[in-house]
């Protein structure tokens, strides 16, 4: 199967690459914080950022349809590896949109306020970032059930070497585990990019195994 003559898991490969780059921008350049009058003079980097990832996430949702594709669309676990990917992916552009959109759009408009007003928005902004909490846990759950799905699907096809298949069965039973068991926080920023870095890794690997295969 091709596309303008280039092999499907190459093309898939390259899109999964650039899904990682375009979210390691944003975990490099993501403002922390959440004080109101900060949040304010960061939004226009809060909206860049959060906006690089939202644009991966529909490029990183075609390579990862690519993958499914290499697995096996005719095997259940690849479809329901990419079925959960794809809640995941759903999950994440709603809380980038959350808290890296309309939270700050909807705070410029206070950059000129008094502090009585300014103390009266963190009811607003509590409730943003419980909004953010909620789709973080769905998508960290999302993408650790997806890749637990492949990893296992990897192990047993040997599509690609077991022990891909091995780090990535560890790295979703972990995550998971640490998550949920409030070990520690992906909604907060560094439990946010340890999660990333640790699931990047893993999807760097699989995207350079789908550029070298020549079928």
């Amino acid at each position: 199967m091709t596309n303008n003559n280039q092999p499907i898991p190459k093309n898939a490969g390259i899109a999964l690459l650039v899904f990682t780059i375009l979210l390691l921008f944003t975990m490099v350049l993501h403002p922390a914080g959440s004080n109101i009058p900060g949040l304010i003079r960061k939004s226009n980097l809060i909206i860049i950022t959060h906006g690089a990832a939202m644009l991966a996430l529909p490029i990183g949702w075609a390579g990862f349809w690519g993958l499914t594709g290499f697995l096996g669309t005719n095997r259940f676990s690849s479809v329901l590896g990419f079925s959960f990917i794809s809640i995941g992916v759903i999950a994440a552009m709603l809380a980038g949109a959350t808290n890296g959109v309309v939270l700050p759009l909807f705070l410029r408009g206070y950059a000129d306020a008094t502090e009585e007003t300014i103390n009266g928005l963190q009811s607003v902004v509590r409730y943003s970032f419980a909004v953010n909490k909620a789709f973080d846990y769905i998508y960290t759950g999302a993408f650790s059930l997806g890749i637990l799905c492949w990893s296992v699907l990897i192990l047993q096809t040997k599509r690609m070497q077991s022990w891909i298949g091995i780090a990535g069965l560890l790295l979703a039973v972990a995550m998971i585990a640490i998550f949920f068991g409030g070990f520690a926080g992906a909604n907060r920023l560094m439990g946010l990019r340890i999660f990333l870095a640790a699931v990047l890794v893993w999807i760097v690997i699989v995207a350079l195994v789908l550029v070298k295969k020549k079928e």
